[in-house]
């Protein structure tokens, strides 16, 4: 079962690929399918903001938090493990749609080593950009079910960020507010690995602005790097057995 939840939605995002691929976009030449599947992959990869909030709160929640916390440089280590594990599960995801993807969809730019060139630094500044970002927000939340929470604003970020496609239609605060995260950088990142120069001329600027995305991605990836430690080991602080036994306890009351 627990396979079947982690495959749902990367095999959901090839399927609305598959229905989309054949849908023209204006008089622009592109199919709405080979918009998105760049843009998912980006997706993908920001939602692993929300699997560190979620591990992280679940592991405060079962007391392996304090493990770490009472090992020396546990704190460090278990951000590092944490990062390497949810990295891991990304990829997989990006596996499952991009090899398939790009069977589905045409107009792809696959056979040019810059595109996967591109595509390798915005994944790794992307992956450490957005998961210390979930750590850090991961430690204002103690359970499970605060988690849940957390994770609507954070899709409401992505539905704002134009994953799936240029924000330019969107109001020029939105456009403002999208560009300051790391989430609207991943998506043109993406675009731009996958899709003809040509297809830059919907984009902000008419450009695929690589400096800007590096800037902005890497910026995020620093002070998420300086910061999510000093940040975990001062949640860490707070944690104590009788903590996390009255978190057990609330738990299996929810469950009862």
């Amino acid at each position: 079962m627990e396979l079947v939840n982690q495959l749902l939605w990367p095999v959901a995002t090839l399927a609305a690929v598959f229905f989309l691929r054949d849908i023209a976009i204006g008089s622009t030449g592109y199919r709405l399918g080979t918009i998105i599947l760049p843009g998912a992959l980006g997706m993908f990869v920001a939602l692993g903001a929300l699997l560190v909030v979620q591990q992280l709160a679940a592991d405060r929640e079962d007391g392996t938090l304090l493990r770490a916390k009472a090992s020396p440089n546990g704190i460090r280590a278990y951000l590092v493990g944490k990062l390497v594990q949810i990295s891991a599960t990304i990829l997989a995801y990006l596996a499952i749609i991009l090899i398939p993807g790009v069977f589905l969809v045409s107009g792809l730019e696959i056979a040019d080593p810059t595109s996967w060139i591109t595509f390798a630094w915005v994944l790794l500044l992307g992956l450490v950009a957005t998961q210390t970002i979930g750590a850090m927000l991961g430690s204002v939340v103690a359970t499970p079910r605060g988690a849940g929470y957390l994770s609507l604003p954070v899709l409401g970020l992505i539905a704002i960020s134009g994953i799936f496609a240029p924000i330019t239609g969107l109001p020029d605060w939105l456009q403002w507010i999208a560009q300051v995260f790391p989430v609207y950088w991943l998506g043109l990142g993406m675009r731009a690995a996958f899709l003809p120069d040509e297809a830059a001329i919907v984009e902000i600027g008419e450009s695929w602005r690589h400096l800007e995305t590096a800037a902005v991605l890497g910026a995020w990836a620093v002070v998420g790097l300086v910061l999510a430690p000093v940040v975990l080991r001062r949640m860490a602080r707070r944690e104590s057995g009788s903590s996390v036994a009255r978190r057990r306890e609330r738990a299996m009351q929810r469950v009862g």
